[in-house]
């Protein structure tokens, strides 16, 4: 698989978005939580200003010890002011950790609560081209990448650049050379780290990308974990997973390789310049150009230097991995659906119970994005009250009208219209509010059989969910379960058979008592008996409604006002059962060859 198209997706590596612009994403969870981050920044100055103070305040003890003025009082006192400055130190650098460190959950929480209300806004053409794994990946490894660079490494970043220069300063008013050759190393330094940096951020960005294969592949396994065992695939998926972590961990092995350079190259740093102001301070002394105590600060506030020439290694280690991770949380945030509102009206259409909503295609036409051939062609049709039954060829756009009348893709202007309204000129979500829907993939969760039917209308009673099972012939089933309605499912419903999947999902759609119900294949898995008592339970809820039956079964059609014939993407007949039975030749041979299986 190539790894750039799937870091970003349907785009180039080219044209990804720079890192001003993702650092854009941050601007306002920074400006909410400015008080907090004052706070934490100035405790960390005064950390840093008290860590400086105590080479001061030994450089003074050592000179009055070796001037002989030195008292038993002076350096109780000495060690007094020692031990108060190593106090304040623990309280403010317990205040820059809890109001730093604190701020970058909040923005981790923040940004993860982005993330997750864009993907509840995007469309299925969305969903086609980004990856459930993919998505995983941007909302831990990702998030978890930015959290620590918006954390300990904006921390390291300021503390270092606080201590260096200060530090620096110090020096210099003790003594300008010997300065000038402890900073001597520093240009190795800054060269290395921008050699290895670069490629740092290389071999993170593809580590992520692995990741995301990864969890992609985990999640596909575990869904599909029956088709897995029926085919005896286990070994097999094996081999393939430990092959992805494989890969996986020999990418991470170079980034660690990239990190494992970062610190001890820091290190060597700064010890050649303590082993250069040992030998040329150590000639300063012994010639009383500078004092003993003079010596010995320098040497501290040089051991202050070597945190921050370590820190320029980790910090730009975790920089970069923030810096890429939040590109990657930027371009995903940067996607826009398909389809969304644009000069609508909020409102619903028509408000149940009285709504009796009424949809009009008048010479539709659809392409599916990216597709080349349209899949519906010139389609006027009207659905209103009362029951439609659709059929045709598999590929003949039934499933595509439904997405349709859900608004789940786009439709050209003036050609769908609902209560004489296009559907363009209404809010999405006002639409799909007058819709119950049950498809022909059954969606369930890992949940109760009772939360699994609530799932549309969470405020209802048990009572509510027991009348909208028993409706859909269900109610026996559940209870023969071993916790009747507290039973768990498991995930996506495998612990049920399909016949029951579809009928918990056909309860959850009349418990939602709206207006319109469309039912998209939703009883093929039914046995002819079953799906008898189905149609006699709903048929009391159907009454007065808009209802859109999508099947190849004669026995549901049949009891359908009228039935639409499709045929590669268009209207080849429609009409009673009994018409269709008379004009239509398809119609005729699937009844025939049903009764003839029977």
């Amino acid at each position: 698989m190539n790894i750039k198209a799937f870091l970003f997706p349907g785009r180039k590596r080219s044209e990804a978005v720079d890192f001003s612009a993702a650092l854009r994403v941050l601007a306002p969870i920074f400006r909410r939580y400015r008080g907090r981050l004052a706070l934490g920044l100035i405790s960390l100055l005064v950390v840093d200003s008290l860590q400086l103070t105590i080479p001061q305040l030994l450089r003074h003890g050592v000179d009055s010890l070796a001037a002989g003025r030195a008292t038993s009082t002076s350096l109780l006192l000495l060690a007094g002011l020692l031990l108060l400055a190593a106090a304040c130190i623990g309280l403010f650098r317990f205040l820059w950790r809890f109001m730093i460190l604190g701020f970058s959950r909040h923005l981790e929480r923040t940004l993860r609560d982005r993330i997750f209300e864009h993907i509840m806004v995007m469309d299925r053409a969305f969903f086609s081209t980004w990856t459930t794994g993919n998505i995983m990946a941007h909302a831990s490894n990702d998030l978890s990448a930015v959290q620590m660079a918006c954390g300990m490494g904006m921390v390291a970043a300021l503390d270092a650049v606080v201590m260096s220069v200060a530090a620096i300063t110090l020096m210099l008013f003790i003594d300008v050379r010997l300065t000038l050759i402890a900073l001597l190393p520093m240009p190795l330094l800054a060269a290395c780290t921008r050699l290895l940096s670069r490629h740092l951020h290389q071999r993170f960005d593809l580590v992520q990308a692995q990741f995301s294969l990864l969890t992609e592949f985990a999640r596909t396994t575990l869904v599909s974990i029956q088709m897995v065992k029926a085919y005896t695939l286990e070994r097999l998926q094996e081999r393939r997973f430990d092959e992805l972590g494989r890969r996986y961990v020999r990418s991470n092995l170079k980034v660690a390789v990239i990190q494992g350079l970062l610190f001890p190259v820091a290190t060597l740093v700064g010890n050649i310049g303590m082993l250069l102001v040992l030998y040329f301070g150590g000639r300063l002394v012994i010639h009383s150009t500078i004092t003993l105590g003079g010596f010995v600060a320098f040497v501290s506030y040089l051991a202050l230097l070597v945190w921050p020439m370590m820190a320029v290694g980790w910090v730009t280690n975790l920089a970069q991995r923030g810096l890429t991770s939040l590109r990657r949380i930027h371009h995903l945030l940067l996607q826009q659906p398909l389809l969304s509102d644009r000069d609508v009206t909020p409102a619903t259409p028509c408000e149940p119970p009285a709504c009796r909503p009424r949809f009009v295609f008048d010479h539709l036409d659809f392409t599916y994005p990216g597709a080349q051939q349209p899949t519906l062609r010139d389609i006027c049709l009207e659905i209103g009250p009362g029951v439609t039954g659709l059929t045709g060829p598999t590929g003949s756009g039934k499933s595509t009208l439904c997405r349709l009348l859900l608004r789940l893709y786009p439709v050209p202007e003036g050609t769908l219209f609902l209560d004489g309204r296009d559907v363009n000129t209404l809010s999405i979500a006002a639409v799909r509010r007058l819709i119950a829907y049950v498809g022909q993939e059954v969606v369930l969760f890992s949940d109760t059989v009772a939360n699994n039917i609530a799932f549309g209308r969470p405020d209802c009673g048990p009572e509510d969910i027991e009348a909208a099972a028993r409706a859909a012939a269900v109610h026996e089933d559940i209870m023969e379960f071993p916790d009747g309605y507290g039973t768990m499912v498991g995930e996506r419903g495998v612990r049920l058979s399909g016949g029951q999947q579809q009928r918990i999902a056909l309860a959850r759609a009349l418990l939602a008592d709206r207006p319109v119900l469309i039912i998209d294949d939703g009883l093929s898995a039914i046995d002819v008996a079953t799906e008898q008592r189905v149609l006699a339970g709903i048929r009391a809820h159907l009454e007065g409604r808009t209802v859109l039956i999508v099947s190849h079964r004669i026995n549901v059609l049949a009891a359908a006002d009228r039935i639409v014939v499709l045929e590669q993407g268009t209207i080849r007949s429609q009409g009673s059962h009994e018409q269709l039975l008379a004009q239509d030749d398809f119609y005729r041979a699937m009844m025939a060859r049903q009764r003839f299986d029977a």
